[in-house]
């Protein structure tokens, strides 16, 4: 999805539209209340001026000034009450909009469901700013409009007071604010395109200081000496943005300085000209006094205009980028058909894939059959396409020509989160979840996520309840070095960080908690553990995988031999298949690893 630098004024209405709508499901009420307010807030100057000026004329010419007076106090109490009455209506809609807004926002990052578009770093910059814009850019939207509401009130009661006295001087603020507003509109798509242009840098930024203080490249950083390197790249990249910001900045303050002295300018000609009039008898100490304010009040009100117009343009590129996310395509053809059971198997016809249209080919013209019910291991060097023949098959991309069948069915013709529901999976790259223990394996199958027999059972089997029961607080203890409150603060049994090779095991009875599913995939799952753990694993997972259909992915040859078929890719095709002895009476490439690794464990001679 291409990304604007700016957004263009006709868009503007749009924008503040939706704005408005989000802001309407969210807060109705406080909406309606800030509105009224709004108006309120642009009509009460005029009309203080217009009673001040009655109340003088009043006093000069011995008529009853009370009721005017009176006026202008409860004017003056309503104008005292506004500012902090929509201070705090402004707080209740920026939150209530930014919660309704960043739900949407995140709900609509579920409708992603491929890994591909997370993948670019335009969509990384975009997903920044429409993160950036969800918390508080709609709701700064409808500030912006509401209080363009407050400055168009404002105006034209100023102005109806100035055409009472010379239509000249309402005509001449009038034209002096045109050129106002079109630097402004300048000004703001200038700025729209430098933040659009920074945002790069800013996201380069941002990576280097959560490098500097990561816990998980802690070690590396100071074992290393990274410190100075990445703190240098981060500074660099800060400085440009700043340079950026500078730049931009100086613009808007030559440019403001030469409006702020036009006005300046048709300030003087009307209090000149005022001055004269008075002294000819032919305007009232009244009429100068709001004569005055008038011109100050269409001076401020046009500014204002102008403030919120610069606001509402900036807002609505970050909004643009939020409603671009939210009201985006699924990544994926989104399948309808129901994930029957596999009863037969899945087959991958002929796939091809790469990363991208100018990237080479990771898979080309895979065929292979993983009958229900068998054990299918796939083997070979880096590269050679196995972690991507697991997306494939999860589906967190598509081929790019061929296609894979569920039990003849193409899984695109079927519903993605289905699909996935039948499917148990371990991954290489686990998450380690800043969660309790018993989280931590229950988001294996949310449906039992509360279920402790079955969390505890799933745990068992993976060789880590005996672990996680002995923790601070059992199950309940946080996996995490991290406090979430005042009270965790002094506690030292709040959390409990737990070694590369428990967190597999966690990792695995997330796996085994959803033993119920038609389709297990590990991918290195006991790369992480020392022989004797794997060893031990290894005969675990032989008994849980009896007469299920799984796919399993090592480098370690050894954890594999007993699979129903081993798969040898290299260089994205099936070079070798069969079981293990056939593959090593085959004497191929399969056999040469084999006795690589074997060799490994052989006895040193003696010299």
């Amino acid at each position: 999805m291409p990304a604007p630098e700016s957004v263009p004024v006709r868009r503007l209405p749009g924008h503040l539209w939706a704005a408005a709508r989000l802001a309407a499901g969210a807060a109705p009420g406080v909406l309606v209340t800030y509105g009224v307010l709004a108006i309120v807030a642009g009509v009460c100057p005029a009309l203080a001026a217009a009673l001040l000026s009655a109340t003088i004329d009043a006093l000069t010419s011995g008529r009853p000034a009370l009721p005017t007076a009176s006026g202008l106090v409860a004017v003056g109490l309503v104008v005292g009450l506004v500012p902090g009455t929509r201070n705090y209506l402004h707080g209740r809609l920026i939150r209530a909009v930014g919660l309704r807004a960043m739900d949407r926002l995140y709900a609509a990052m579920e409708r992603i469901t491929g890994l591909g578009v997370l993948e670019t770093p335009a969509f990384r910059d975009r997903l920044q700013m429409a993160q950036q814009s969800g918390r508080s850019g709609p709701g700064q939207l409808v500030d912006d409009g509401l209080g363009s509401v407050e400055a168009v009130v404002s105006l034209t009661a100023f102005l109806g007071a100035l055409l009472t006295l010379n239509p000249v001087l309402a005509a001449l603020a009038v034209a002096a604010a045109v050129p106002a507003v079109a630097a402004q509109a300048r000004l703001n798509r200038r700025r729209a395109g430098m933040l659009w242009r920074v945002s790069a840098r800013a996201r380069r930024e941002m990576h280097y200081a959560d490098l500097l203080t990561s816990l998980s490249a802690a070690k590396e950083l100071r074992m290393l000496g990274l410190g100075g390197l990445f703190r240098g790249r981060m500074r660099t990249e800060m400085t440009a943005v700043n340079d950026e910001h500078t730049a931009q900045d100086g613009r808007e303050l030559r440019v403001r300085s030469v409006l702020t002295m036009l006005t300046a300018a048709v300030a003087g000609v009307g209090l000149l000209w005022a001055v004269t009039q008075a002294s000819h008898g032919r305007l009232s100490i009244g009429d100068i006094t709001l004569l005055v304010a008038a011109l100050a009040g269409v001076q401020s009100a046009l500014g204002g205009l102008v403030e919120r117009f610069m606001s509402a343009h900036e807002n609505a590129l970050l909004f643009d980028h939020y409603r671009a996310l939210v009201m985006a395509s699924p990544d994926l053809p989104l399948g309808d058909g129901a994930a029957e059971p596999l009863r037969a198997g899945l087959v991958l016809h002929d796939v091809w894939f790469r990363y991208g249209p100018d990237k080479p080919w990771v898979l080309r013209g895979v065929d292979l059959r993983i009958p229900h019910g068998q054990a299918i291991a796939i083997v070979g060097l880096n590269g050679a396409g196995k972690s991507t023949l697991i997306k494939l098959l999860c589906r967190f991309y598509d081929p790019t020509r061929g296609r894979i069948t569920w039990d003849g069915v193409d899984i695109r013709d079927v519903e993605v989160a289905a699909l996935r529901d039948r499917i148990g999976a371990v991954f290489q790259d686990y998450m380690t979840y800043e969660l309790s223990a018993a989280e931590n394996v229950g988001v294996g199958d949310v449906a039992h996520l509360g279920d402790v027999a079955r969390v505890e059972d799933a745990a068992r089997r993976a060789g880590v309840h005996d672990v996680l029961a002995a923790l601070p607080k059992g199950y309940d203890t946080l996996l995490t070095n991290a406090w979430y409150d005042e009270a965790d603060r002094d506690d030292p049994t709040t959390g409990v960080v737990l070694s590369g090779g428990q967190w597999q095991r966690v990792a695995l009875a997330r796996a085994f908690l959803r033993d119920d599913r038609d389709l297990l995939i590990l991918d290195e799952p006991t790369a992480g553990l020392d022989p004797e753990a794997e060893y031990e694993l290894h005969h675990r997972l032989k008994r849980h995988r009896a007469g299920r259909t799984s796919v399993l992915v090592s480098h370690r040859l050894n954890t594999i031999r007993d699979a129903d078929r081993i798969v040898v890719l290299a260089d994205g095709v099936v070079v070798e298949e069969g079981t293990h002895a056939e593959l090593l009476r085959h004497d191929g490439g399969y056999a040469r690893l084999f006795r690589m690794q074997a060799d490994g464990y052989q006895p040193v001679p003696t010299p």
